[in-house]
């Protein structure tokens, strides 16, 4: 990102902090960096010089707009920001969160500028994820129309960013064939929809079913590399299918593949740090936990499914899993 230290400023109102904190970490996971007060501030010092000292080293800055709209000290924020934004000729992107009222007062000098806008509706958009990473770095996304048809919490935004796939009726393509006589219609709906988090989670149910095992259960080591071949190819070209190739386990494998791996279902630390790094399963050189996971398109390429179920003791899953992938050719 250059000469700047921090990508975003994210400026909002303190009783929107919960929702900001949640953006800012996603952020993160996709090499992002955000300048958040909680973070960067130092407890018992002035908090404003700082602040103006900070200014020149950030490249944008996000205003978030919640219920309770902008707060007092956010309009200082913003005033600043303008200035030397306006002399930079930086971006100062306006964010409507989702509980933000359906006509926001907005000050004046942000509603001349194009909104990120987080709230439900019925209206078909582009994914509000993409749209806020392009206002920040200024790479435009693949064009991607999404529908919300379902109000979040804002403690679940990250998750209610739904995908609106073009879906093909052709023959063959969604073929649900199951050697062990599992039903995926379930998993093709899910993944049609865009709910990532869930079919992520019908993944692992479908697998278990698979080895004949039950919710609750995981799957050994053994049975992944006996899976079957059929209803692996399955599970594959759904995900793949409905995320436009962004998703599965053949993505997984490339990637993989590309970091110098090699599936033989051994165990090499060095480079499943490197495949971790590159899907998005860790940051900060540390393994994220699940509820870290970006259930959304708007993440790394190869990010889901997770390893959901793959884990038994401290073997990792996905080595015999990629073997298995290999030894079926998908």
């Amino acid at each position: 990102m250059g000469q700047f230290k921090f990508d975003v400023f994210l400026c909002h109102n303190s009783q929107d902090k919960t929702a900001v904190i949640e953006i800012a970490q996603q952020l993160k996971l996709t090499q992002i960096k955000p300048w958040l007060d909680d973070w960067e501030l130092q407890p018992g010092l002035p908090w404003q010089p700082e602040l103006e000292k900070q200014i020149p080293n950030i490249k944008s800055a996000a205003v978030f707009i919640g219920q309770s709209g902008i707060g007092p000290w956010q309009e200082e924020e913003i005033n600043s920001f303008l200035r030397e934004f306006h002399r930079r000729k930086c971006p100062l992107i306006p964010i409507l969160l989702p509980n933000a009222p359906q006509e926001p007062k907005l000050p004046l000098f942000l509603e001349g500028r194009t909104w990120v806008d987080f709230r439900t509706g019925s209206t078909v958009h582009t994914d509000p994820w993409k749209k806020l990473v392009w206002g920040i770095t200024g790479i435009r996304p693949e064009s991607q129309p999404v529908v919300q048809t379902q109000q979040p919490q804002i403690s679940s935004l990250p998750q209610k960013i739904w995908l609106l796939s073009d879906f093909s009726s052709e023959k063959g393509i969604d073929d649900l064939g199951s050697e062990k006589g599992v039903d995926y219609t379930r998993l093709r709906d899910l993944l049609k929809a865009g709910n990532w988090k869930d079919a992520d989670y019908e993944t692992y149910l479908v697998m278990l079913k698979a080895v004949a095992r039950e919710e609750g259960d995981w799957i050994r080591t053994e049975e992944l590399l006996k899976f079957p071949c059929t209803d692996l190819r399955t599970i594959d070209k759904l995900w793949i299918k409905h995320s436009n190739g962004q998703f599965g386990f053949s993505v997984q494998k490339q990637i993989y593949l590309s970091v110098g791996g090699i599936a033989d279902g051994r165990y090499y630390k060095e480079t499943w740090e490197k495949f971790g790094d590159k899907v998005g399963w860790r940051m900060s050189e540390e393994w994220i936990t699940y509820d870290k996971v970006i259930f959304s398109t708007f993440t790394k390429k190869g990010h889901l499914p997770s390893e959901c179920g793959l884990v038994v003791g401290e073997d990792n899953g996905m080595e015999a899993l990629l073997l298995r992938l290999v030894n079926c050719n998908i």
